[in-house]
């Protein structure tokens, strides 16, 4: 059976038949990644929403809730985990506290330092996003068979480690 043909398909036939010349099947990859990536970020959203979390808290209030058992980061380690600047994670933790998601207290090995901890409506917010987030997720890959799956995580953490190690 001939697999069907999706619109990105349509696209490339038609840059092919301008651009003989040009190799295309970067084309044909990428604008499939990106038009899932839209479909993902929407999934993803929504489950944050439901939650009654923004994108930006889910990022912070994860980290906390995946560091474990006391649920507690430097603000420094915040930083390492969600990619923004200091004074961005300032704001952030500012606005968590203020909605009582996260308590901020002074580090007991350094009393200079201060540690960001997931408060009990902190963790009850974040572990029904994760719930709401594996389950659109699963949807959303709910084609493919769990080896079609592994496949392509492979495939992507290949192409991943490329960006990373730069």
């Amino acid at each position: 059976m001939a697999p069907q043909s999706d619109e990105v398909d349509r696209i490339v036939e038609a840059w092919m038949a301008q651009r003989p010349d040009l190799d295309f099947s970067p084309l044909g990859v990428l604008s499939r990644v990106d038009r899932i990536s839209k479909h993902v970020d929407r999934a993803r959203r929504e489950a944050f929403r439901r939650s009654d979390l923004e994108p930006w808290e889910w990022d912070v209030l994860a980290a906390l809730r995946r560091a474990g058992d006391p649920f507690q980061l430097s603000p420094k380690q915040l930083l390492q985990q969600t990619m923004v600047s200091s004074g961005t994670m300032t704001n952030r933790i500012d606005r968590l506290v203020g909605r009582r998601l996260v308590r901020r207290a002074a580090d007991p090995g350094d009393g200079r330092s201060v540690l960001v901890t997931l408060t009990d409506e902190g963790r009850i917010r974040v572990d029904a996003a994760i719930t709401r987030l594996v389950d659109a997720e699963a949807h959303i890959l709910g084609i493919l068979t769990r080896s079609d799956r592994d496949r392509l995580a492979t495939l992507l953490r290949k192409l991943n480690l490329e960006f990373e190690t730069d």
